[in-house]
């Protein structure tokens, strides 16, 4: 089963960057299809892969923290072709 999940780290604390910066790399690296804008990065690809690789980088990105939030949405669908018809 396909998925598509988008993602926004939000580190609470002054040095935010390096951490989001470490966090989309590691998401890149994967080899799945990672996708970027200003507010967020959706990942695509089947369910176990994409879940895995999540469960470990977020844990991951949340011990270089003091304090932060991860947001998250899941579709049961890959979604990366989309394109607006309007």
């Amino acid at each position: 089963m396909n998925i598509s999940v988008e993602l926004t780290l939000s580190p609470l604390q002054d040095t935010f960057e390096p951490i989001i910066i470490a966090f989309i790399k590691k998401l890149r690296d994967s080899g799945l299809t990672v996708l970027e804008n200003p507010l967020s990065t959706q990942v695509y690809g089947e369910y176990d892969v994409v879940m895995s690789l999540l469960q470990n980088e977020v844990k991951e990105a949340f011990e270089l923290m003091d304090n932060g939030l991860l947001f998250m949405k899941i579709v049961k669908s890959d979604r990366s072709d989309y394109e607006p018809h309007f």
